[in-house]
């Protein structure tokens, strides 16, 4: 139900922003940077709790589609709304047990040399908004962009894997993942190539996972290079 929200959201926006556009309009009229995407990050944990590390790489893959909407004469500013997928993974020294209730337990493992392994994945949904500058024209296809923007997230699956010397164990859907996420990003460079940055606003997980009574308030942040294909 809640994906559909995303996908109609979505739907109306482009349907609206291609009643917008008028025929028999010069050809420069016409011209905005509808575009897909697709982008490599890094990704940290901002905020972890005491003694919560990191270890190995976080890696982050994310494309989608996004709608250009120019707002001035010279369509070289613009809105863009989008619809994209991300997936996610984390690999850090936070072990996470489910217990025979169906409840999951929190610890921090200190001896890394205990295991080989210990990670969670994250995959969402997400929807772009961006406020969009660049130096491009109707003929001009290399140029300087900096676009920022929000975005907000849905999780449509998550999935945790830890392996140590003689065990391993895989848990999926674990409900203490916050659903939703949202975050403020920025986008520069020069054609192709662009820096990316991407800060959650809000934590990974709800106030329902905990280490010693303690809410698990981290967030993530994102770090990495975002490719632009007309």
């Amino acid at each position: 139900m809640k994906i559909s929200i995303f996908i109609i959201c979505f739907a109306f926006v482009f349907q609206y922003s291609f009643s917008q556009e008028i025929e028999n309009k010069p050809a420069d009229s016409l011209y905005k940077e509808d575009q897909f995407y697709a982008g490599l990050t890094y990704n940290f944990l901002a905020n972890k709790p005491i003694n919560l590390s990191q270890s190995g790489f976080s890696l982050g893959f994310h494309f989608g589609f996004i709608k250009d909407m120019p707002i001035n004469k010279n369509r070289n500013v613009a809105i863009g709304v989008g619809l994209g997928y991300s997936a996610n993974s984390f690999n850090q020294n936070l072990q996470i047990l489910k217990s025979n209730t169906g409840s999951y337990n929190y610890t921090i493992l200190e001896d890394k040399s205990t295991y080989s392994r210990n990670k969670f994945s994250n995959h969402y949904i997400e929807l772009p908004v961006e406020f969009r500058w660049r130096t491009s024209n109707a003929t001009d296809y290399e140029f300087w962009r900096i676009y920022t923007g929000f975005k907000v997230s849905y999780m449509v699956a998550n999935n945790m894997k830890y392996v140590a010397n003689g065990e391993s164990f895989t848990y999926k859907g674990n409900p203490d993942f916050n659903e939703f996420q949202y975050g403020v990003s920025l986008c520069a460079g020069y054609n192709t190539w662009n820096f990316y940055v991407y800060y959650a606003l809000n934590p990974i997980f709800s106030s329902n996972a905990k280490i010693a009574g303690q809410s698990i308030d981290m967030n993530a942040l994102k770090i990495g290079l975002m490719f632009y294909i007309l």
